[in-house]
């Protein structure tokens, strides 16, 4: 077995008896089920989940890994003091936390989906389910990155929390605001492109994009999932975006392996 694997297995059994993945399955599971017995099936439960798949998955994967990351830090320099590679390290560090995070929001999403939304009438709603399912995932492994890119940037905890935090306000709460200034103050200039890059540098912007555009859902995509629709249309901006929201993972991840190989522990 590789060193990779070897941490990879420490890691996810130290995760999964975690009473914060526990907690956080169990809490999607409850919202789920809530939305299932109160608000209707089918698409109107896609669409009330996305709002806390676009908010709550990037939340707890930023604070946990980052929490997490800065707990293990005895762990990670006793490893280092054995013959394993920093690569190989990392590697079981970041697999190790992404997975139990993406087992239990697809737990939490996933279960009540089978019990109530699997056959019947809301049948035909499992292709908006798998695809909320998949841009929970990617958000997921994204804000996992982020998360380890933070932890190995500062060196006090506080910092790195506070830091995690802003990037989660900035990128969910603030960034739609400030598209708004933008347009409100440059409306007389062609905005289109601009707009397009603004909508690529958010994962959460590509995540609310990625699943409107696969509900066709024009009324609520906002002025920037407008602009992505009209220039990349339907499967073209779904490819685009899903595209961009695994460059999401894998430039922060890159980063964040940069740093991890050259900080002295």
């Amino acid at each position: 077995m590789s060193s990779a694997a070897k941490v990879l297995k420490y890691q996810l059994q130290d995760v999964a008896r975690s009473r914060w993945i526990m907690g956080y399955a169990l809490l999607l599971f409850l919202v789920t089920e809530a939305l299932f017995r109160f608000g209707g099936g089918g698409e109107r439960v896609v669409l009330s989940l996305m709002n806390v798949v676009l908010i709550f998955v990037p939340l707890v994967s930023l604070v946990f890994g980052t929490l997490y990351l800065y707990n293990a830090r005895e762990f990670t320099e006793l490893l280092l003091a054995q013959p394993v590679s920093r690569r190989a390290l990392f590697a079981g560090l970041y697999g190790g936390l992404a997975l139990p995070l993406v087992a239990g929001f697809g737990v939490g999403v996933g279960i009540p989906w089978l019990l109530n939304g699997a056959g019947g009438e809301d049948a035909g709603s499992a292709g908006p389910a798998l695809f909320l399912l998949g841009v929970g995932l990617l958000l997921t492994l994204a804000f996992t990155a982020l998360a380890f890119l933070v932890a190995v940037r500062f060196e006090d905890r506080a910092r790195g929390l506070g830091a995690a935090l802003l990037i989660w306000l900035l990128s969910t709460v603030v960034y739609d605001g400030l598209v708004l200034l933008v347009v409100a103050l440059f409306g007389d200039y062609p905005l289109e492109t601009p707009l397009l890059v603004l909508t690529l540098l958010n994962p959460s912007d590509l995540g609310r994009v990625l699943l409107l555009l696969n509900l066709d859902v024009a009324a609520l995509m906002g002025y920037t999932g407008a602009v992505f629709s009209r220039f990349f249309g339907g499967s073209l901006g779904i490819a685009v975006s899903a595209g961009a929201l695994l460059l999401w993972v894998a430039l922060p991840l890159a980063l964040a392996l940069r740093r991890f190989r050259r900080k002295d522990f």
